[in-house]
Protein backbone atom coordinates (compact mmCIF):
# COMPACT_ATOMS: atom_id res chain seq x y z
CA UNK A 1 0.00 0.00 0.00
CA UNK A 2 2.98 2.36 0.87
CA UNK A 3 4.45 1.93 -2.60
CA UNK A 4 0.93 2.77 -4.05
CA UNK A 5 0.24 5.55 -2.41
CA UNK A 6 3.97 7.07 -3.21
CA UNK A 7 3.38 6.39 -6.77
CA UNK A 8 0.23 8.80 -6.89
CA UNK A 9 2.13 11.76 -5.61
CA UNK A 10 2.24 14.40 -8.52
CA UNK A 11 -0.48 12.88 -10.76
CA UNK A 12 -4.01 13.96 -11.39
CA UNK A 13 -5.06 10.78 -9.87
CA UNK A 14 -3.00 12.00 -6.52
CA UNK A 15 -4.59 15.28 -6.30
CA UNK A 16 -7.70 13.96 -6.56
CA UNK A 17 -7.12 11.88 -3.59
CA UNK A 18 -5.64 14.67 -1.85
CA UNK A 19 -8.46 16.58 -2.08
CA UNK A 20 -10.81 13.81 -1.05
CA UNK A 21 -8.46 13.66 2.39
CA UNK A 22 -7.77 16.85 3.51
CA UNK A 23 -12.03 17.15 3.25
CA UNK A 24 -12.29 13.95 5.45
CA UNK A 25 -9.43 15.36 7.76
CA UNK A 26 -11.74 18.56 7.65
CA UNK A 27 -14.75 16.88 9.10
CA UNK A 28 -12.17 14.41 11.30
CA UNK A 29 -10.93 17.62 13.08
CA UNK A 30 -13.73 19.60 14.11
CA UNK A 31 -15.17 16.29 15.89
CA UNK A 32 -11.65 16.01 17.35
CA UNK A 33 -11.62 19.42 18.47
CA UNK A 34 -15.37 19.38 20.04
CA UNK A 35 -14.23 16.05 21.72
CA UNK A 36 -11.15 18.29 23.23
CA UNK A 37 -13.25 20.84 24.55
CA UNK A 38 -16.29 19.13 25.66
CA UNK A 39 -17.40 18.11 29.50
CA UNK A 40 -14.31 17.27 30.87
CA UNK A 41 -11.07 19.43 31.85
CA UNK A 42 -9.21 19.89 28.15
CA UNK A 43 -5.68 18.70 29.58
CA UNK A 44 -7.45 15.65 30.93
CA UNK A 45 -9.34 14.88 27.61
CA UNK A 46 -6.06 15.52 25.67
CA UNK A 47 -3.74 13.32 27.61
CA UNK A 48 -5.96 10.52 27.30
CA UNK A 49 -6.78 11.17 23.61
CA UNK A 50 -3.12 10.94 23.38
CA UNK A 51 -2.26 8.09 25.37
CA UNK A 52 -5.39 6.47 23.25
CA UNK A 53 -3.54 6.49 20.33
CA UNK A 54 0.29 6.36 21.34
CA UNK A 55 -0.66 2.80 22.58
CA UNK A 56 -2.83 1.78 19.41
CA UNK A 57 -0.11 3.14 17.03
CA UNK A 58 2.50 0.53 19.57
CA UNK A 59 2.32 -2.29 18.09
CA UNK A 60 2.66 -1.02 14.27
CA UNK A 61 5.74 1.11 15.06
CA UNK A 62 7.17 -1.33 16.37
CA UNK A 63 6.25 -4.42 14.54
CA UNK A 64 4.44 -3.61 11.77
CA UNK A 65 5.85 -0.55 9.37
CA UNK A 66 9.50 -0.23 8.95
CA UNK A 67 11.48 1.29 11.18
CA UNK A 68 12.23 4.90 10.62
CA UNK A 69 16.09 6.05 9.04
CA UNK A 70 18.50 7.31 11.27
CA UNK A 71 17.81 10.92 10.06
CA UNK A 72 14.17 10.56 10.70
CA UNK A 73 15.05 10.71 14.57
CA UNK A 74 16.37 14.44 15.05
CA UNK A 75 13.14 15.38 13.06
CA UNK A 76 10.98 13.28 15.46
CA UNK A 77 12.33 15.30 17.99
CA UNK A 78 11.62 18.20 16.40
CA UNK A 79 8.07 17.45 15.83
CA UNK A 80 7.64 16.06 18.97
CA UNK A 81 8.69 19.63 20.23
CA UNK A 82 6.29 21.35 17.94
CA UNK A 83 3.26 19.51 18.79
CA UNK A 84 3.87 19.98 22.69
CA UNK A 85 3.51 23.63 22.46
CA UNK A 86 0.92 23.54 19.95
CA UNK A 87 -1.31 21.85 22.29
CA UNK A 88 -0.29 23.66 24.89
CA UNK A 89 -1.64 27.03 23.30
CA UNK A 90 -4.85 25.03 22.08
CA UNK A 91 -5.25 23.74 25.70
CA UNK A 92 -5.21 27.34 27.03
CA UNK A 93 -7.16 28.47 24.66
CA UNK A 94 -10.00 26.20 25.42
CA UNK A 95 -9.52 26.96 29.08
CA UNK A 96 -10.39 30.71 28.89
CA UNK A 97 -12.74 31.00 25.63
CA UNK A 98 -15.48 29.70 24.20
CA UNK A 99 -14.82 26.69 21.42
CA UNK A 100 -16.89 28.05 18.65
CA UNK A 101 -15.23 31.37 19.54
CA UNK A 102 -11.57 30.09 20.31
CA UNK A 103 -11.45 27.06 17.14
CA UNK A 104 -12.45 29.74 13.90
CA UNK A 105 -9.26 31.68 15.24
CA UNK A 106 -6.68 28.73 15.68
CA UNK A 107 -8.01 27.31 12.39
CA UNK A 108 -8.47 30.71 10.76
CA UNK A 109 -4.69 31.85 11.24
CA UNK A 110 -3.66 28.63 10.18
CA UNK A 111 -4.10 28.41 6.02
CA UNK A 112 -2.55 31.97 5.33
CA UNK A 113 0.53 31.09 7.81
CA UNK A 114 0.75 27.47 6.01
CA UNK A 115 0.36 28.85 2.26
CA UNK A 116 3.35 31.71 3.02
CA UNK A 117 5.63 28.96 4.70
CA UNK A 118 5.21 26.32 1.88
CA UNK A 119 6.66 29.39 -0.44
CA UNK A 120 9.66 29.46 1.38
CA UNK A 121 9.71 25.66 2.33
CA UNK A 122 8.52 23.53 -0.76
CA UNK A 123 8.71 26.42 -3.39
CA UNK A 124 4.92 25.93 -3.90
CA UNK A 125 3.14 29.15 -5.85
CA UNK A 126 -0.03 30.33 -5.96
CA UNK A 127 -2.03 31.88 -8.89
CA UNK A 128 -3.73 35.14 -7.90
CA UNK A 129 -7.81 33.54 -7.45
CA UNK A 130 -6.18 30.72 -5.27
CA UNK A 131 -4.62 33.73 -3.27
CA UNK A 132 -8.24 35.82 -3.44
CA UNK A 133 -9.72 32.20 -2.01
CA UNK A 134 -6.98 31.99 1.51
CA UNK A 135 -7.99 35.48 1.82
CA UNK A 136 -11.62 34.81 1.61
CA UNK A 137 -11.84 31.86 3.76
CA UNK A 138 -9.36 32.97 6.00
CA UNK A 139 -11.39 36.32 6.79
CA UNK A 140 -14.57 34.33 6.81
CA UNK A 141 -13.55 32.27 9.84
CA UNK A 142 -12.20 34.73 11.50
CA UNK A 143 -15.96 36.38 11.20
CA UNK A 144 -17.60 33.32 11.82
CA UNK A 145 -15.56 33.71 15.75
CA UNK A 146 -16.57 37.41 15.68
CA UNK A 147 -20.28 36.42 15.24
CA UNK A 148 -20.09 33.64 17.54
CA UNK A 149 -18.14 36.22 20.45
CA UNK A 150 -21.57 39.08 19.55
CA UNK A 151 -23.30 36.13 20.79
CA UNK A 152 -22.09 35.64 24.11
CA UNK A 153 -24.11 36.75 27.03
CA UNK A 154 -21.58 36.38 29.76
CA UNK A 155 -17.68 37.78 28.79
CA UNK A 156 -14.90 38.41 31.24
CA UNK A 157 -12.90 40.46 28.43
CA UNK A 158 -9.48 39.38 30.49
CA UNK A 159 -10.49 35.94 30.38
CA UNK A 160 -11.64 36.67 26.38
CA UNK A 161 -8.08 38.60 25.66
CA UNK A 162 -6.37 35.57 27.31
CA UNK A 163 -8.42 32.91 24.96
CA UNK A 164 -7.74 35.61 21.85
CA UNK A 165 -3.76 35.11 22.56
CA UNK A 166 -4.11 31.89 23.03
CA UNK A 167 -5.87 30.97 20.17
CA UNK A 168 -3.53 33.32 17.24
CA UNK A 169 -0.44 31.56 19.13
CA UNK A 170 -2.35 28.37 17.98
CA UNK A 171 -2.85 29.44 14.80
CA UNK A 172 0.85 29.91 14.01
CA UNK A 173 1.49 26.53 15.55
CA UNK A 174 -1.00 24.85 13.25
CA UNK A 175 1.52 26.73 10.11
CA UNK A 176 4.44 25.65 12.15
CA UNK A 177 3.37 21.75 12.28
CA UNK A 178 2.27 21.39 9.01
CA UNK A 179 4.55 22.33 7.14
CA UNK A 180 7.48 20.43 9.54
CA UNK A 181 5.08 17.33 9.38
CA UNK A 182 4.57 17.66 5.97
CA UNK A 183 8.17 17.97 5.11
CA UNK A 184 8.94 15.02 7.73
CA UNK A 185 6.57 12.43 6.04
CA UNK A 186 8.21 13.26 2.95
CA UNK A 187 11.67 12.42 4.14
CA UNK A 188 11.10 8.97 4.97
CA UNK A 189 11.07 6.44 2.23
CA UNK A 190 7.51 5.27 4.02
CA UNK A 191 5.17 7.54 4.85
CA UNK A 192 3.52 4.84 7.55
CA UNK A 193 6.75 4.66 9.51
CA UNK A 194 6.48 8.47 9.77
CA UNK A 195 2.51 8.40 11.00
CA UNK A 196 2.56 5.27 13.06
CA UNK A 197 6.06 6.51 14.60
CA UNK A 198 4.31 9.94 15.01
CA UNK A 199 1.48 8.99 16.77
CA UNK A 200 3.68 6.20 19.30
CA UNK A 201 5.44 9.51 20.47
CA UNK A 202 3.90 11.90 20.00
CA UNK A 203 1.04 9.66 22.46
CA UNK A 204 2.98 8.26 25.40
CA UNK A 205 5.97 10.77 25.42
CA UNK A 206 4.44 14.15 27.43
CA UNK A 207 0.61 14.62 27.89
CA UNK A 208 -0.73 11.42 29.16
CA UNK A 209 2.16 11.98 32.55
CA UNK A 210 0.95 15.59 32.77
CA UNK A 211 -2.49 14.59 32.43
CA UNK A 212 -2.31 12.02 35.04
CA UNK A 213 -0.33 14.29 37.23
CA UNK A 214 -3.15 16.88 36.80
CA UNK A 215 -5.99 14.24 37.75
CA UNK A 216 -4.21 12.94 40.41
CA UNK A 217 -3.78 16.77 42.35
CA UNK A 218 -7.96 17.18 41.52
CA UNK A 219 -9.73 17.61 44.35
CA UNK A 220 -13.10 16.38 42.60
CA UNK A 221 -11.54 13.71 39.90
CA UNK A 222 -13.71 12.96 37.40
CA UNK A 223 -14.46 9.05 36.54
CA UNK A 224 -12.00 7.59 34.35
CA UNK A 225 -14.39 5.36 32.23
CA UNK A 226 -15.89 8.09 30.75
CA UNK A 227 -12.96 10.03 30.14
CA UNK A 228 -10.79 7.49 28.49
CA UNK A 229 -13.56 6.42 26.60
CA UNK A 230 -13.82 9.85 25.16
CA UNK A 231 -9.58 9.53 25.05
CA UNK A 232 -10.29 6.17 23.23
CA UNK A 233 -12.89 7.22 19.98
CA UNK A 234 -10.71 10.64 20.11
CA UNK A 235 -7.66 8.41 19.25
CA UNK A 236 -9.86 7.34 16.31
CA UNK A 237 -10.64 10.24 15.08
CA UNK A 238 -6.87 11.76 15.20
CA UNK A 239 -5.45 8.65 13.53
CA UNK A 240 -8.16 9.64 10.73
CA UNK A 241 -8.17 13.96 10.48
CA UNK A 242 -3.99 13.47 11.29
CA UNK A 243 -3.53 10.45 8.68
CA UNK A 244 -5.45 11.90 6.14
CA UNK A 245 -3.97 15.57 6.20
CA UNK A 246 -0.42 14.39 6.21
CA UNK A 247 -1.35 11.80 3.34
CA UNK A 248 -2.71 14.58 1.32
CA UNK A 249 0.62 17.15 2.11
CA UNK A 250 2.64 13.75 0.50
CA UNK A 251 0.46 13.58 -2.60
CA UNK A 252 0.05 16.90 -3.48
CA UNK A 253 0.33 20.80 -2.28
CA UNK A 254 1.05 21.53 1.19
CA UNK A 255 -0.71 25.20 1.03
CA UNK A 256 -3.48 23.49 -0.89
CA UNK A 257 -4.44 20.53 1.83
CA UNK A 258 -3.94 22.87 4.33
CA UNK A 259 -6.58 25.61 3.11
CA UNK A 260 -9.15 22.72 2.67
CA UNK A 261 -8.64 21.35 5.82
CA UNK A 262 -9.74 25.14 7.27
CA UNK A 263 -13.07 24.32 6.14
CA UNK A 264 -13.19 22.38 9.53
CA UNK A 265 -14.97 25.43 11.39
CA UNK A 266 -17.92 25.00 8.61
CA UNK A 267 -18.35 21.20 10.02
CA UNK A 268 -17.56 22.66 13.93
CA UNK A 269 -20.01 24.90 13.89
CA UNK A 270 -22.27 22.10 13.08
CA UNK A 271 -21.22 19.93 15.75
CA UNK A 272 -21.99 23.10 17.80
CA UNK A 273 -25.35 23.68 16.38
CA UNK A 274 -26.10 19.74 16.67
CA UNK A 275 -24.28 18.33 20.20
CA UNK A 276 -23.44 21.67 22.46
CA UNK A 277 -26.94 23.37 21.44
CA UNK A 278 -25.46 26.37 19.41
CA UNK A 279 -27.37 28.41 17.47
CA UNK A 280 -26.31 28.77 13.42
CA UNK A 281 -28.56 31.70 12.06
CA UNK A 282 -28.24 33.22 8.47
CA UNK A 283 -25.36 35.20 9.47
CA UNK A 284 -23.41 32.21 9.55
CA UNK A 285 -24.99 29.92 7.31
CA UNK A 286 -23.95 32.47 4.52
CA UNK A 287 -20.23 32.53 6.51
CA UNK A 288 -19.92 29.67 5.96
CA UNK A 289 -20.46 29.08 2.54
CA UNK A 290 -18.29 31.97 2.12
CA UNK A 291 -15.34 29.66 3.66
CA UNK A 292 -16.42 26.43 1.32
CA UNK A 293 -16.17 29.08 -1.92
CA UNK A 294 -12.75 30.16 -0.86
CA UNK A 295 -11.58 26.53 -0.37
CA UNK A 296 -13.49 26.13 -4.54
CA UNK A 297 -10.93 28.99 -5.52
CA UNK A 298 -7.86 27.51 -3.61
CA UNK A 299 -8.79 24.31 -5.23
CA UNK A 300 -9.59 25.06 -8.64
CA UNK A 301 -7.91 28.63 -9.30
CA UNK A 302 -4.74 27.38 -10.00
Amino acid sequence: MSNYFVSLAGTPAGSQLALLLALFAAVMHAIFGALQKGRHDPWLSRGAIDFSYGLMAAPFALFVVPWPEPHMWLLFVGMLAIHVIYKITQGMAYSHGAYTVVYPVVRGLGPLVTVIAAGFVFGETFALAQWGGVLLLTLSILALAGVNLSRETKINRGELRLALLWACLGGIMVAAYTTYDAYGIRATADPFTFLAWFFFIDGMVVFPWFALLRWRRMDDRPTLGPLMTRGFIGGIVAFLSFGSIMMATRLDSVGEAAVLRETSPVFAALIGYFFLKETVGPTRGMLMGLIALGAVFVEFGG
